[in-house]
């Protein structure tokens, strides 16, 4: 069965509540209890210390200081709160006693009269709390005096006093649950507004935010967090819709090259000539397209998974990838460093690959064929690094912030993109992402780009 939220606030707290008010209702009772009992063992200290000197047994006889006092009114009527005495020899035969205790005798206990200790039993029909002390004369212990007093309104007392907690407890408990469910449904009136809110937001209004109430109560976070979440999705959004429009026009361009072409030639009879530049230009127009497919493709796979890292040797690597770039490339490729030991990192393998492809293919692209593309490895702030600047053309400073957007392309001095697919850097960006390295960007119009690569941390 689900239990809304409101419930479950509810019947928490109630539950907590009621263990508290619980402990409290015991403590109260046993604090009652214990001063009532504490305050009638008062009562018959006071007693056996009154008469411990004043009676007597002499040769198995009783004697008396003060007669007068064995006959007060409270040894001898029953009234509200009697005290009963009686005195019994060695052996708890009964010599004597108040004549309130009628036919009935108080329990004699030897092994207690030592302790001084009060206990509550029951003579006759009426309960009572009873002590003991010894009779001595002249060193010699002849018997003992029992002292008990009513302990029936002290247990009425803590009876009422039980009955009255026991009678409360289900009456708060209730009261408790209605309070909490009624402050808990105040409580979360705020969440309520906001999936009331969230819920009207869909793709086609993806740009309105839940108003903030308090910006400074945990309802307030949930609250920024979640216009956070709307705010990457609106920009995830706005980036996947650019992607396909980008992604659509970058191919249907070769496309309608492909077609016009192949319209051109099916028109009417070429010569080989004709027909060997027209093939030349549809199969280009293919090649361009399979590039940008697989920089699709590339891009798509970049983010896909949690990628596995290993133990890399930087130098080593950086050395191997400048050489088999400069045989590509056919440009020169230096590579500097003041490591004069090797220098691990934990990486992807096939990811930095990739990475510095796709920069070393900028560099080559935008830099002019006589000038040469230094690689710098080293370590800076004890973070490794791998540098890569050419002597090119550079970056606009209103560029730096978009080169890694995809299908970017900025324009050359004729006002038209650059060619290519626009991919390379989205795909270093991401790629970097997903491996932990930080890529930084320092670029002047007409005089080269610099980028390095900031790796976690150095092994």
């Amino acid at each position: 069965m689900n239990v809304s939220y409101k419930e479950q606030i509810a019947r928490r707290l109630t539950l907590v509540t009621a263990l508290i008010v619980l402990v409290v209702f015991a403590i109260i009772y046993l604090v009652v209890n214990y001063t009532v009992v504490q305050s009638i063992d008062r009562e018959l200290k006071l007693e056996t210390d009154k008469h411990v000197g004043q009676i007597f047994l002499v040769n198995g006889e009783i004697r008396f200081v003060h007669k007068d006092e064995w006959l007060e009114q409270e040894h001898s009527q029953i009234q509200l709160n009697p005290i009963f005495i009686e005195i019994v020899d060695m052996q708890g035969g009964s010599m004597d006693k108040s004549p309130n205790l009628g036919e009935h005798h108080l329990s004699f206990y030897p092994e207690r009269a030592e302790n001084n200790e009060a206990w509550t039993q029951k003579t006759g029909e009426r309960e009572v709390r009873q002590m003991q002390i010894p009779l001595n004369h002249e060193g010699k212990q002849e018997g003992y005096m029992l002292v008990a007093k009513s302990f029936e309104d002290a247990r009425e007392l803590l009876t009422n006093l039980r009955n009255i907690l026991v009678l409360l407890y289900p009456g708060i408990l209730i009261s408790l649950f209605l309070a909490m469910r009624y402050l808990a449904g105040k409580s979360i009136q705020p969440i309520q507004k906001i999936i009331q809110k969230t819920n009207l937001i869909s793709q086609s209004n993806l740009n309105e935010r839940i108003p903030v109430a308090d910006p400074n109560d945990e309802i307030a976070q949930l609250t920024l967090s979640i216009n956070g979440l709307l705010a990457r999705l609106e920009q995830a959004l706005t980036r996947e819709k650019q992607f396909t429009s980008d992604a659509s026009h970058e191919l249907r361009t070769p496309l309608a090259v492909l077609r016009g072409t192949l319209e051109v030639l099916i028109r009417k009879p070429r010569t080989s000539e004709e027909y060997v530049e027209k093939i030349k230009m549809v199969l280009g127009s293919i090649d361009r397209m399979s590039g940008m497919i697989d920089q699709l493709l590339s891009l798509a796979r970049a983010g896909k998974g949690k990628m596995s890292r290993e133990e890399v040797e930087l130098v080593s690597f950086a050395k191997d990838f400048a050489q088999q770039a400069e045989l590509d490339s056919g440009r020169e490729i230096r590579l500097e460093t003041n490591l004069s030991k090797p220098l691990f990192i934990q990486v992807n393998e096939r990811s930095l690959q990739m990475i510095l492809t796709n920069l070393t293919q900028n560099a080559v692209k935008y830099s002019s064929p006589n000038t040469k593309i230094m690689f710098q490895l080293g370590i800076h702030e004890g973070s490794p690094y791998l540098l890569i600047r050419d002597e090119g053309k550079g970056i606009a400073r209103e560029s730096l912030d978009k080169i890694f957007d995809p299908f970017y392309r900025e324009a050359n001095d004729a006002g038209n993109p650059v060619q290519g697919t626009g991919l390379g850097l989205a795909i270093v960006k991401k790629l970097a992402t997903e491996s932990g390295i930080r890529v930084e960007v320092e670029s002047e119009k007409g005089e080269g780009s610099t980028f390095r690569l900031i790796f976690s941390a150095e092994i």
